[in-house]
């Protein structure tokens, strides 16, 4: 699953504070940790809290954490630093660590931080709002953090939005890839599925409040299979597409290896379902997917490539890059580079290696590890050659049309959207639209992280 950007990762539920109970979120790492924070939101909501943009003057704090970088983990500990000082001055605030740090660490974190008063692992989400009202009735501290073997389900009404108009819907829950780099699989748990009837109603539910846009999620979505019916992401896709009132369907994060015929044929159906598709290669060299158990060699990679491409021309693909992954040569590292000549990704997420306790790559000790300085400069030339791809392919854009589903404007007083292919525009314009609305333009500039736009 794809990263937030690097502005810190954080997405808070705001609003001005209302007389207590307040709550304040704090949530890093993917989007399905963005939904879970809007589901929490939604249930402590629903019990009668104010949710606040600050959490000093708060009752209760939540951390809703990430443990797939090494440098979020450090900020969930910075931050329950600077809780331990409010809690001197207000020892009734409720602190609570939730997320993939408080499913792997559990009971450590009440150990190591004992003024938080729980901690709440990734499969225990849908009570939180019981387990604050204990809190703070009881004031007994406690962890939880069983993971459900049952396939999942959501009391989707109660769902807190940052947006009005774009929504996360989670289908699949945790993973069974064991790659050796990731800790999902023991934060999330195996592969649990939603039924498609449940997953459609939530669409349907999200349509009649006016959500044009919804992103199907999963840390393998394209893994999903329907419990009941036994139909793929492919079909998943269609039903969605075809709901009243949605506008486009998106889906986050693919496997290579489950990217099917059912897939490409959705994706090459367009209408609804968006030119897009986010398909990590990690690197482009096979003896490190080898290692990385990514259960797939480059010449797999790009056949999907090209059959996706045959199917849906117009596609923008994009993808995550791990650099200095252990034992990694500089051999390894140009294959990588090669990859992305070859492909001409839309965009590119790349991170450089932090081993994970409990993941694989952590246990092979230090003779396999990549020098910092090498890793980073490594980074830095691959970033710098994706950038100039980036910027030739948005230029050769120049000239087309496309339509934005504006987002707001920027510091500029520019008009700022998002095309079906998930690339950024930026429209000088003066005309009076909210966020949420469609705006045809064409293509005026290609930068290398965003375009240019005239209303069209």
């Amino acid at each position: 699953m794809s990263q937030l950007p690097a502005d810190g990762g954080r997405k808070v539920q705001s609003m001005d504070c209302d007389p207590a109970p307040l709550f304040h979120i704090e949530t890093w790492g993917c989007q399905m940790n963005v939904l879970d924070g809007q589901r929490m939101a939604g249930q402590l909501e629903s019990r009668g809290y104010h949710p606040a943009a600050q959490a000093q003057a708060c009752d209760v704090v939540l951390l809703n954490t990430c443990a797939v970088r090494e440098k979020a983990e450090a900020k969930v500990y910075s931050a329950l630093g600077v809780l331990a000082r409010r809690k001197q001055e207000n020892p009734r605030m409720v602190i609570g660590v939730t997320g993939c740090v408080a499913q792997v660490s559990g009971e450590g974190i009440l150990e190591r931080a004992p003024w938080v008063d729980f901690v709440v692992g990734t499969g225990q989400v849908e009570r939180i709002g019981e387990l604050v009202d204990a809190a703070r009735k009881e004031r007994q501290r406690a962890a939880y953090l069983a993971l459900p073997q049952d396939s999942p389900t959501y009391p989707f009404e109660q769902v807190s939005r940052d947006s009005a108009f774009q929504a996360y819907i989670t289908i699949i829950e945790g993973c069974d890839q064991f790659c050796t780099f990731c800790i999902v699989p023991f934060t999330r748990g195996r592969e649990r599925s939603r039924a498609s009837g449940e997953v459609l109603a939530e669409v349907e539910h999200l349509s009649r409040q006016g959500f044009t846009e919804v992103t199907l999620l999963g840390q393998t979505v394209n893994a999903y299979r329907d419990p009941e019916e036994g139909i793929g992401l492919g079909s998943l896709l269609r039903r969605a597409a075809g709901v009243p009132g949605i506008r486009r369907v998106r889906f986050l994060t693919s496997h290579p290896s489950f990217v099917d015929p059912e897939l490409i044929e959705a994706l090459a159906q367009g209408g609804a379902i968006a030119p897009y598709l986010h398909l990590p290669a990690q690197s482009g060299s096979d003896r490190v997917l080898y290692r990385m158990k990514r259960r797939y060699d480059r010449g797999r990679y790009l056949d999907v490539i090209e059959s996706v491409r045959r199917a849906r021309p117009d596609i923008a693909v994009s993808s995550d890059f791990i650099v200095g992954f252990p034992g990694e040569t500089e051999e390894d590292f140009s294959q990588s580079l090669e990859l992305l000549r070859e492909v001409r990704f839309a965009s590119v997420f790349a991170f450089r290696y932090s081993p994970r306790p409990g993941t694989a790559a952590a246990r092979w000790g230090s003779e396999a590890e990549v020098d910092e300085e090498v890793a980073a400069d490594r980074l830095a030339r691959l970033l710098a050659l994706q950038e100039q791809i980036q910027a030739e392919i948005n230029e050769g854009l120049v000239g087309l049309p496309m339509e934005i589903l504006v987002e707001g404007r920027n510091r500029r007083g520019q008009i700022t959207g998002r095309t079906p292919c998930n690339r950024v525009v930026h429209v000088r314009s003066s005309l009076e639209l909210s966020p949420g609305a469609y705006l045809p333009v064409r293509i005026t500039k290609g930068l290398p992280n965003s375009l240019l736009a005239e209303p069209a």
